[in-house]
Protein backbone atom coordinates (compact mmCIF):
# COMPACT_ATOMS: atom_id res chain seq x y z
CA UNK A 1 0.00 0.00 0.00
CA UNK A 2 1.36 3.40 -0.99
CA UNK A 3 0.37 6.79 0.28
CA UNK A 4 1.54 10.39 0.32
CA UNK A 5 2.67 12.35 3.30
CA UNK A 6 0.42 15.25 4.22
CA UNK A 7 1.43 18.48 2.49
CA UNK A 8 0.42 22.07 2.37
CA UNK A 9 -0.61 23.33 -1.10
CA UNK A 10 2.19 23.59 -3.63
CA UNK A 11 4.48 20.99 -2.07
CA UNK A 12 5.57 17.88 -3.84
CA UNK A 13 4.86 14.56 -2.17
CA UNK A 14 6.78 11.38 -2.81
CA UNK A 15 4.94 8.04 -2.71
CA UNK A 16 6.43 5.45 -0.42
CA UNK A 17 5.60 2.08 1.05
CA UNK A 18 3.71 2.45 4.31
CA UNK A 19 5.42 0.90 7.31
CA UNK A 20 4.09 0.76 10.80
CA UNK A 21 6.00 3.33 12.88
CA UNK A 22 8.52 1.67 15.13
CA UNK A 23 11.90 2.34 16.67
CA UNK A 24 13.79 2.80 13.43
CA UNK A 25 17.56 2.70 13.15
CA UNK A 26 19.90 5.10 11.41
CA UNK A 27 20.65 4.28 7.78
CA UNK A 28 24.06 4.74 6.18
CA UNK A 29 22.42 5.40 2.81
CA UNK A 30 20.90 8.60 4.24
CA UNK A 31 24.02 9.58 6.18
CA UNK A 32 22.05 9.46 9.42
CA UNK A 33 23.63 10.04 12.83
CA UNK A 34 20.94 10.94 15.35
CA UNK A 35 21.77 13.70 17.81
CA UNK A 36 21.09 12.45 21.36
CA UNK A 37 22.10 15.45 23.49
CA UNK A 38 19.15 17.69 24.41
CA UNK A 39 21.42 20.53 25.53
CA UNK A 40 23.09 20.71 22.12
CA UNK A 41 19.76 20.50 20.29
CA UNK A 42 18.41 23.36 22.36
CA UNK A 43 21.57 25.35 21.76
CA UNK A 44 21.28 24.89 17.99
CA UNK A 45 17.66 26.04 18.03
CA UNK A 46 18.54 29.09 20.10
CA UNK A 47 21.39 29.97 17.72
CA UNK A 48 18.82 31.14 15.19
CA UNK A 49 18.85 34.92 15.53
CA UNK A 50 16.05 35.67 13.10
CA UNK A 51 12.39 35.26 13.95
CA UNK A 52 9.95 33.99 11.35
CA UNK A 53 9.42 30.76 9.38
CA UNK A 54 11.95 27.95 9.82
CA UNK A 55 12.78 25.01 7.56
CA UNK A 56 14.59 22.05 9.15
CA UNK A 57 16.52 19.63 6.95
CA UNK A 58 16.78 15.96 7.95
CA UNK A 59 14.91 16.01 11.27
CA UNK A 60 15.25 12.24 11.79
CA UNK A 61 13.61 11.41 15.14
CA UNK A 62 13.00 15.05 15.95
CA UNK A 63 15.63 15.77 18.59
CA UNK A 64 16.16 19.29 17.22
CA UNK A 65 12.58 19.59 15.96
CA UNK A 66 11.08 19.61 19.47
CA UNK A 67 13.05 22.75 20.34
CA UNK A 68 12.20 24.45 17.05
CA UNK A 69 8.51 23.92 17.81
CA UNK A 70 8.75 25.70 21.15
CA UNK A 71 8.85 29.34 19.95
CA UNK A 72 5.63 28.87 18.02
CA UNK A 73 7.11 30.12 14.75
CA UNK A 74 5.98 28.53 11.45
CA UNK A 75 8.01 25.33 11.04
CA UNK A 76 8.31 22.87 8.18
CA UNK A 77 10.71 19.93 7.87
CA UNK A 78 12.19 18.11 4.89
CA UNK A 79 12.81 14.39 5.37
CA UNK A 80 13.80 11.95 2.61
CA UNK A 81 13.59 8.72 4.64
CA UNK A 82 10.02 7.28 4.63
CA UNK A 83 10.60 5.55 7.98
CA UNK A 84 11.58 8.85 9.56
CA UNK A 85 8.49 10.52 8.09
CA UNK A 86 6.31 7.87 9.74
CA UNK A 87 8.16 8.34 13.01
CA UNK A 88 7.62 12.09 12.93
CA UNK A 89 3.93 11.78 12.09
CA UNK A 90 3.45 9.46 15.04
CA UNK A 91 5.50 11.33 17.65
CA UNK A 92 4.85 14.89 16.43
CA UNK A 93 1.27 14.77 15.08
CA UNK A 94 1.04 18.56 15.09
CA UNK A 95 3.88 18.57 12.56
CA UNK A 96 2.28 16.10 10.13
CA UNK A 97 0.76 18.71 7.77
CA UNK A 98 4.14 20.43 7.54
CA UNK A 99 6.39 17.50 6.59
CA UNK A 100 7.92 17.60 3.13
CA UNK A 101 8.72 13.99 2.25
CA UNK A 102 11.42 14.66 -0.31
CA UNK A 103 15.11 15.03 -1.01
CA UNK A 104 16.04 18.55 0.10
CA UNK A 105 18.23 18.97 -2.98
CA UNK A 106 15.13 18.62 -5.14
CA UNK A 107 12.92 21.01 -3.18
CA UNK A 108 12.19 24.38 -4.86
CA UNK A 109 12.92 26.62 -1.90
CA UNK A 110 10.98 29.55 -3.34
CA UNK A 111 7.78 27.53 -2.82
CA UNK A 112 8.31 26.22 0.71
CA UNK A 113 6.69 29.22 2.41
CA UNK A 114 5.00 30.56 -0.74
CA UNK A 115 7.83 32.97 -1.52
CA UNK A 116 8.35 34.13 2.06
CA UNK A 117 11.88 34.25 3.48
CA UNK A 118 12.83 31.65 6.11
CA UNK A 119 15.71 30.42 8.26
CA UNK A 120 17.35 27.12 7.33
CA UNK A 121 18.51 24.79 10.10
CA UNK A 122 19.51 21.18 10.57
CA UNK A 123 21.82 18.43 11.67
CA UNK A 124 22.81 18.00 8.03
CA UNK A 125 23.69 14.59 6.54
CA UNK A 126 27.44 14.82 6.10
CA UNK A 127 27.45 12.97 2.78
CA UNK A 128 25.54 15.81 1.08
CA UNK A 129 26.34 18.78 3.33
CA UNK A 130 28.25 20.75 0.70
CA UNK A 131 25.43 20.23 -1.79
CA UNK A 132 22.97 21.51 0.81
CA UNK A 133 24.97 24.73 1.02
CA UNK A 134 25.12 25.12 -2.76
CA UNK A 135 21.36 24.49 -3.04
CA UNK A 136 20.80 27.21 -0.44
CA UNK A 137 23.03 29.59 -2.43
CA UNK A 138 20.85 29.05 -5.49
CA UNK A 139 17.89 30.34 -3.45
CA UNK A 140 19.78 32.80 -1.26
CA UNK A 141 17.14 35.53 -1.68
CA UNK A 142 14.81 33.36 0.42
CA UNK A 143 17.33 32.31 3.09
CA UNK A 144 18.72 35.20 5.17
CA UNK A 145 20.09 32.84 7.83
CA UNK A 146 21.31 29.27 8.18
CA UNK A 147 22.40 27.38 11.29
CA UNK A 148 23.68 23.88 10.66
CA UNK A 149 25.66 20.96 12.01
CA UNK A 150 28.50 19.87 9.73
CA UNK A 151 31.51 17.63 9.84
CA UNK A 152 34.15 19.80 11.56
CA UNK A 153 36.40 19.78 8.50
CA UNK A 154 33.57 21.00 6.27
CA UNK A 155 32.50 23.63 8.79
CA UNK A 156 36.02 25.02 8.81
CA UNK A 157 36.10 25.10 5.01
CA UNK A 158 32.89 27.07 4.77
CA UNK A 159 34.01 29.84 7.15
CA UNK A 160 37.76 29.82 6.30
CA UNK A 161 39.42 33.02 5.14
CA UNK A 162 42.22 33.66 2.60
CA UNK A 163 45.58 32.15 3.50
CA UNK A 164 44.07 29.20 5.35
CA UNK A 165 44.63 25.64 4.20
CA UNK A 166 40.86 25.16 4.57
CA UNK A 167 40.07 28.04 2.19
CA UNK A 168 38.60 26.74 -1.07
CA UNK A 169 35.70 26.72 -3.49
CA UNK A 170 32.92 26.46 -0.91
CA UNK A 171 34.56 29.19 1.20
CA UNK A 172 34.62 31.73 -1.63
CA UNK A 173 31.21 30.91 -3.11
CA UNK A 174 29.50 30.98 0.29
CA UNK A 175 31.21 34.13 1.51
CA UNK A 176 30.25 35.96 -1.66
CA UNK A 177 26.79 36.16 -0.12
CA UNK A 178 27.04 35.18 3.57
CA UNK A 179 29.12 35.94 6.64
CA UNK A 180 30.03 32.75 8.47
CA UNK A 181 30.75 31.99 12.12
CA UNK A 182 31.79 28.69 13.70
CA UNK A 183 29.65 28.62 16.84
CA UNK A 184 30.79 25.48 18.67
CA UNK A 185 32.16 21.98 18.20
CA UNK A 186 30.32 18.75 19.00
CA UNK A 187 32.05 15.52 19.98
CA UNK A 188 31.27 12.09 18.49
CA UNK A 189 29.61 10.77 21.66
CA UNK A 190 26.59 13.03 21.20
CA UNK A 191 25.25 10.94 18.32
CA UNK A 192 23.80 7.50 17.75
CA UNK A 193 25.51 5.90 15.97
CA UNK A 194 28.64 7.99 16.62
CA UNK A 195 30.19 9.38 13.42
CA UNK A 196 33.85 8.80 12.69
CA UNK A 197 34.53 12.54 12.71
CA UNK A 198 34.09 15.53 14.98
CA UNK A 199 31.27 17.93 14.21
CA UNK A 200 30.64 21.64 14.47
CA UNK A 201 27.73 24.05 14.24
CA UNK A 202 28.03 27.18 12.10
CA UNK A 203 25.83 30.18 11.41
CA UNK A 204 25.63 31.86 8.01
CA UNK A 205 24.06 35.32 7.84
CA UNK A 206 23.29 36.78 4.44
CA UNK A 207 25.09 40.01 3.60
CA UNK A 208 22.22 42.29 2.66
CA UNK A 209 22.83 44.28 -0.48
CA UNK A 210 25.86 42.19 -1.43
CA UNK A 211 26.81 42.44 -5.10
CA UNK A 212 29.63 40.64 -6.85
CA UNK A 213 30.17 43.35 -9.46
CA UNK A 214 30.94 40.63 -12.00
CA UNK A 215 29.25 37.88 -13.97
CA UNK A 216 28.12 35.35 -11.35
CA UNK A 217 28.27 32.31 -13.63
CA UNK A 218 31.80 33.17 -14.77
CA UNK A 219 32.77 33.88 -11.14
CA UNK A 220 31.82 30.33 -10.18
CA UNK A 221 33.73 28.93 -13.15
CA UNK A 222 36.85 30.91 -12.31
CA UNK A 223 36.81 29.91 -8.63
CA UNK A 224 36.30 26.22 -9.40
CA UNK A 225 38.92 26.22 -12.16
CA UNK A 226 41.76 27.77 -10.17
CA UNK A 227 41.10 25.74 -7.02
CA UNK A 228 41.11 22.57 -9.10
CA UNK A 229 44.89 23.09 -9.19
CA UNK A 230 45.31 25.07 -6.00
CA UNK A 231 49.09 24.56 -5.78
CA UNK A 232 49.72 26.27 -9.11
CA UNK A 233 50.03 29.99 -9.78
CA UNK A 234 47.06 31.64 -11.45
CA UNK A 235 48.98 32.20 -14.69
CA UNK A 236 48.99 28.43 -15.14
CA UNK A 237 45.35 27.82 -14.23
CA UNK A 238 43.51 30.61 -16.06
CA UNK A 239 44.99 29.80 -19.49
CA UNK A 240 41.99 27.64 -20.37
CA UNK A 241 39.62 30.52 -19.64
CA UNK A 242 41.13 33.22 -21.85
CA UNK A 243 42.03 33.68 -25.49
CA UNK A 244 45.27 32.09 -26.72
CA UNK A 245 48.21 34.47 -26.51
CA UNK A 246 46.73 36.54 -23.68
CA UNK A 247 49.60 38.08 -21.64
CA UNK A 248 49.76 36.52 -18.19
CA UNK A 249 52.28 38.91 -16.62
CA UNK A 250 49.99 40.83 -14.27
CA UNK A 251 51.12 40.74 -10.59
CA UNK A 252 47.98 38.83 -9.62
CA UNK A 253 49.05 35.93 -11.85
CA UNK A 254 52.00 35.04 -9.61
CA UNK A 255 49.71 34.18 -6.71
CA UNK A 256 47.86 31.00 -5.78
CA UNK A 257 44.10 30.79 -5.31
CA UNK A 258 44.16 30.36 -1.52
CA UNK A 259 45.87 33.78 -1.29
CA UNK A 260 43.06 35.71 -2.99
CA UNK A 261 40.33 37.59 -1.14
CA UNK A 262 36.75 37.74 -2.36
CA UNK A 263 37.36 41.15 -3.95
CA UNK A 264 40.41 39.80 -5.75
CA UNK A 265 38.39 36.88 -7.12
CA UNK A 266 35.88 39.41 -8.44
CA UNK A 267 38.75 41.35 -10.07
CA UNK A 268 40.14 38.12 -11.54
CA UNK A 269 36.71 37.24 -12.94
CA UNK A 270 36.42 40.64 -14.62
CA UNK A 271 39.94 40.24 -16.03
CA UNK A 272 39.02 36.84 -17.47
CA UNK A 273 35.83 38.31 -18.96
CA UNK A 274 37.85 41.01 -20.69
CA UNK A 275 40.29 38.50 -22.20
CA UNK A 276 38.01 35.72 -23.38
CA UNK A 277 37.85 34.72 -27.03
CA UNK A 278 35.20 36.58 -28.99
Amino acid sequence: MFRYCAFTPGHYGRPYLWRKPQDVKAKKSYGQHFLTNHHIARRIARSLERTGPVLEVGPGKGMLTRYLLEPGQPLKVVEADPDMVSWLETHFPELAPHIIAADFLEVPLDRVFEGQAFSLVGNFPYNISSRIVFHMLDYRQYVPEMVGMFQLEMARRIVAGPGSKDYGVISVLTQAWYEGTLLFQVSKGNFNPPPRVQSAVIRLTRREGASLECDESLFRTVVKTVFNQRRKMLRNTVKSLVAPGTPLDAPLMTRRPEQLSLDEFVALTNWVAAHQST
